[in-house]
């Protein structure tokens, strides 16, 4: 089975992020501009949380907050599950499912580097599979 660093290697590092005082209103606009479900809260350099739709359809709408003026560090989820790029997919796959998370980040040495989503995995999974269905179909009519 295949680790985060996997993933990793064929998605990319890139992170969106935002700051905790930026309203909920300027994140899901970047939210919509860049078709994502999830934000990783930084302040400065240092990683203190992720914001997500959940968040949001949880925290606001339901809560009758305005988004305009409700700001990130109020509603943003602190200290999220967090996963290694030495991670195993299958490890991630469970930790996304006990929690009902859809998004991981991935944290080396303190360090934000990554993130994987739900749809990484599966992406990741569905790929393996066919290599491996492939590489058996290779072997068996080579013999």
């Amino acid at each position: 089975m295949g680790t985060v660093r996997h993933i990793l290697q064929k998605k990319g590092h890139a992170i969106l992020t935002i700051d905790p005082n930026s309203t909920v209103y300027s994140a899901l606009e970047l939210m919509v501009e860049n078709n994502v479900g999830a934000l990783m809260v930084m302040d400065a350099d240092r990683f203190v949380g992720i914001f997500t739709e959940r968040d949001y359809a949880r925290k606001v709408i339901l809560k009758g907050k305005a988004s305009k003026e409700t700001l990130i560090k109020e509603i943003m989820s602190e200290h999220p599950a967090t996963v290694s790029p030495n991670n195993t997919v299958e490890e991630c796959m469970q930790l996304m499912t006990q929690k009902y998370i859809r998004h991981l980040p991935v944290l080396e040495d303190n360090s934000l580097v990554g993130l994987i989503s739900i749809g990484d995995v599966v992406k990741y999974l569905i790929e393996e599979q066919k290599f491996i269905i492939e590489n058996l179909e290779h072997y068996i009519t080579s013999h």
